[in-house]
């Protein structure tokens, strides 16, 4: 995901007041141990997230919930037309348990 040039502050004020029904939206679609990392040099934010099944928290844009939280959030990241962060899917390269 991409946070706009100035908008760090923000970005980090809004996670930490988390709506309630969104963060039990993502627990409840199977989303646990998610993290949100900023490279400061390039403003690209990388997330991790361990989840159950098939769906991420990017898949679950048929949320009523989530299209808010994605509307309350367009103007600090770069969006796709339905307001959605836009995201490049990674491939794992290396793993270790």
């Amino acid at each position: 995901m991409f946070l706009k040039p100035g908008c760090e502050e923000e970005y980090e004020r809004r996670h930490s007041a988390l709506w309630p029904e969104l963060r039990k939206g993502i627990k409840d679609a199977g989303v646990g141990n998610y993290s949100i990392f900023w490279d400061k040099e390039t403003n690209i934010l990388f997330g991790y997230q361990e989840i159950e099944g098939e769906q991420s928290s990017q898949d679950m844009g048929a949320d009523e919930t989530t299209q808010r939280w994605w509307d309350y959030m367009k103007d600090i990241m770069e969006t796709n037309p339905d307001n959605s962060p836009v995201t490049i899917p990674i491939q794992e390269v290396f793993h270790l348990d």
